[in-house]
């Protein structure tokens, strides 16, 4: 054997034994007569001791070894006389008597530390030497953990894990699809899935009334920190169940996981539809881990004496508790954010109370004090309060002031990444007008079922419907989306059509499935949830995926390791039937 334990689990209770142990050298230290070095394993640190009085060889042999060295070594297991309680083996140590170097090592291109002096690039580059460093370590290993605690929740729910094929027909689902053509048929195409969405409802008609994947997905699309071009979400579908049911369902399951890595439990999952989201929070994935909500400003500022208030379609305003004893200089920053490209709002207004009972505001000299007091009381704002108010377009306002309470409860540290604030968006609509296109299209996906009293707008008023959809949304980061499907034909192709897809087109690109719903389809409706953001969040606290992924792509979508993607060879272009780029 090349060992007999780990370097994680040798304890007091090891004293006097004698064991092997086999890692890499995190680093040595020559104390003359002692040289010490700390072996490193994915399951922690032991220190072994050579002394140069009992092993003269050996601490000579020691001294040799270099950072990440792949070592073996065999000794006695002693009390430590100078012990370390930051790790789990730091009351002993192995004295050792047999050395053996089973690999060299260059020199590594950054520390192998929980600090490391290797930047972003170079850390993805040498994605196999990071992985060595705890920190990543730990992600990686506690991504296994939740893994582990889907498929327990979902497993004692009766679900099934089904796989689904990889190699699929392109069909719209709202993103690009990566395509791989066909060498057996010239001229064709498979895409790889941005999800298994028709496979899993064809398996509910199949009669396998609970499905479960934790699924890897690909859409080519613009990336950024909490989205690579392959992704993994647990995929899951259920047959006659209601949208109450599915909410029921997978609330437990936050639940047995929260309760699994965090020892967290929800007492209750609150819930709240898509129009007051967006009118109390200005999205549809709020953060709901502090209060500070929109409100309405227009009936207290439209009074035909400031024009900015007078003339703009929307004037809304959050209060920002806490924030009173902000300085000019804070306000004048917070004024400059908001006029940032990425916000684009022309400037703002702010207002608060006074210790003499009065109201000072930016735009104080447009009113009298009776209504400035009237306005700070509608935003119900106390002393130690900020009033902040932006005026303009109502959709670009509203967007740019949800943008704002985000900014400013991270400046009043009221986003805690240990505070966990889950959250069902239900209500969505059915369709969102493309202005590009002049076109309605899907808001969720074309299988997504309607609102049967909404179905009267479907073709008059496509933007009135409302869709049996879900979102669960965690500290303000949208994590599953889901609905309930359609699993009548009639209904299908009555969508496809609002959708402007003739029987023609609907039946080329989806004939599969409308084939499938003659054979009597079941009530069903499903959810997926981003599986690399449930990881990120609950083991860190925020939406940054790339350290919870072993291997994973840069910004530009590359693999900085492989170097991929990468040219290929003009014979295996020739075999796809696909002309050289010369």
């Amino acid at each position: 054997m090349y060992r007999t334990h780990t370097c994680g689990e040798l304890r007091r209770n090891n004293i006097g034994d004698t064991v092997t142990l086999a890692g890499w050298v995190q680093r040595s230290r020559d104390m003359g007569g002692l040289t010490f070095v700390d072996l490193r394993d994915r399951y922690g640190i032991t220190q072994l001791i050579f002394n140069m009085e009992t092993h003269a060889d050996l601490c000579d042999m020691a001294r040799t070894l270099g950072r990440e060295y792949v070592i073996q070594a065999t000794g006695k297991v002693i009390e430590r006389s100078s012990k370390n309680k930051n790790i789990p083996t730091g009351e002993i140590e192995i004295e050792v008597s047999i050395l053996k170097v089973l690999n060299v090592s260059k020199i590594p291109p950054f520390t192998i530390e929980t600090e490391t002096d290797g930047g972003d690039d170079l850390r993805m580059k040498y994605r196999y030497i990071d992985l060595r460093r705890q920190p990543v370590r730990d992600n990686i290993i506690g991504r296994h953990h939740v893994a582990q605690a889907v498929r327990e929740y979902l497993n004692s729910k009766g679900f099934l894990e089904i796989e689904t094929p990889f190699l699929i027909k392109s069909t719209p689902e709202g993103a690009r699809d990566f395509i791989v053509p066909s060498r057996l048929n010239p001229g064709e195409f498979y895409a790889l899935p941005q999800s298994p969405q028709t496979f899993k409802q064809l398996l509910m008609v199949s009669g396998f009334d609970k499905y479960y994947q934790i699924v890897r997905c690909m859409r080519d699309e613009d990336l950024r920190a909490d989205r690579q071009p392959e992704f993994t979400q647990i995929d899951c579908e259920m047959s006659f169940v209601e949208q109450e049911d599915i909410l029921l369902c997978f609330s437990g399951m936050i639940n047995h996981i929260f309760k699994s890595i965090r020892n967290i439990e929800f007492a209750n999952i609150p819930r709240i539809t898509y129009d007051d989201a967006l009118l109390y929070y200005g999205n549809d994935k709020p953060d709901i881990r502090f209060e500070m909500k929109l409100i309405d400003f227009r009936a207290v500022t439209q009074l035909d004496r400031f024009s900015v208030f007078d003339t703009a379609e929307d004037v809304i305003a959050i209060c920002a508790t806490g924030a009173g004893n902000y300085t000019r200089k804070q306000i004048d920053e917070i004024t400059e954010w908001v006029k940032r490209p990425q916000i684009g709002m022309a400037g703002m207004a702010w207002m608060r109370w006074q210790d003499d009972g009065s109201v000072k505001a930016s735009f104080e000299k447009f009113y009298t004090q009776a209504q400035l007091v009237s306005m700070i009381q509608h935003a119900r704002a106390t002393k130690d309060d900020l009033v902040l108010i932006l005026a303009g377009d109502a959709k670009k306002s509203r967007k740019a002031m949800s943008e704002l309470r985000l900014e400013m409860g991270n400046r009043l540290k009221l986003r805690d990444p240990n505070t966990f604030c889950p959250l069902w968006v239900i209500d969505f609509p059915m369709f969102e007008y493309d202005e590009e296109h002049n076109t309605w299209s899907p808001a969720h996906h074309p299988f997504t079922s309607p609102k049967v009293n909404d179905m009267q707008y479907l073709f008059a008023e496509p933007g009135r419907v409302r869709a049996n959809c879900y979102d669960f949304v965690l500290n303000g980061v949208e994590l599953a989306s889901g609905s309930i499907r359609i699993h009548d034909r009639d209904m299908q192709m009555t969508i496809f059509k609002a959708l402007g897809l003739s029987d023609k087109e609907a039946n080329f690109k989806f004939g599969f499935i409308l084939k499938a719903f003659e054979y009597g389809a079941p009530p069903h409706g499903g959810i997926a949830f981003g599986f690399d953001r449930l990881c990120a969040l609950i083991l860190s606290g925020n939406e940054y995926i790339r350290d919870f992924i072993a291997f994973p792509k840069n910004n530009a979508g590359r693999d900085v390791m492989l170097d991929a993607p990468a040219s290929v060879e003009a014979h295996q272009l020739k075999e796809l039937h696909i002309e050289a780029k010369i």
